[in-house]
């Protein structure tokens, strides 16, 4: 009796994990120098139109920043969004706003509410991407919102990480690392650090 009850203990066991949500410690995050993935991938934007990063890349790179509508840590950290876009845009890189929250697509990261959310925290032109079953997360090795990733202009990642060292006061930043990356990557000067940790929530994937 004792062995028919363990075997059926395990056989749920087995059945669990196999339906629990993979996490991003499945996935390993590219390292330095890696190339883009998925770069032809079309994701719709909140405006309809469906993009890739190839084409929102600009001469010098693309910074692609993976994020949500209600992660605390985005929240404190978006309204660095448009001033980030506008310096990227400057520096001549493109940018990409990418939510790969797909086990919340239903509810507080569908499209309406992206719109909404974008609309509310000012995007402006931004694209915010969805990205269905977290595909480019997967490929990116992903692990929070937020959670970012600058290529230079052969696709080649040059910063991972954190968009400073301060989510809840920007006034009190010592380090800004994505805009010192930015500006760096411009003028052909060396970024360091080119690798920081990321620090957010996690992205809420699929169950499999």
């Amino acid at each position: 009796m004792k062995k028919i009850l363990f075997s059926a203990a395990a056989v749920f066991t087995m059945v669990l994990l196999a339906f629990t949500p993979k996490g991003g410690e499945n996935y390993t995050t590219l390292a330095i120098g890696d190339k883009a993935p998925l770069q032809t991938k079309t994701m719709q934007n909140i405006d309809g139109k469906q993009l890739n990063l190839e084409g929102l890349k600009k001469d010098n790179g693309i910074v692609v920043i993976f994020t949500c509508n209600t992660c605390p840590f985005v929240l404190q950290w978006e309204d660095r969004y448009p001033e980030i876009a506008d310096l990227a845009s400057k520096n001549g890189i493109g940018v990409a706003l990418v939510n790969s929250n797909e086990a919340k697509r239903k509810g507080e990261d569908s499209m309406e509410e992206m719109i909404k959310h974008a609309t509310e925290m000012g995007y402006g032109d931004l694209a915010y991407l969805v990205d269905e079953q977290s595909a480019l997360a997967n490929a990116f090795g992903a692990k929070t919102t937020p959670h970012v990733f600058l290529f230079d202009k052969d696709g080649k990642l040059v910063y991972e990480g954190a968009i400073d060292d301060n989510s809840k006061d920007a006034k009190a930043v010592n380090s800004t690392y994505l805009k010192d990356a930015l500006n760096n990557l411009q003028a052909e000067k060396k970024i360091s650090p080119n690798n920081t940790k990321s620090i957010g929530c996690s992205i809420k994937r699929v169950k499999v």
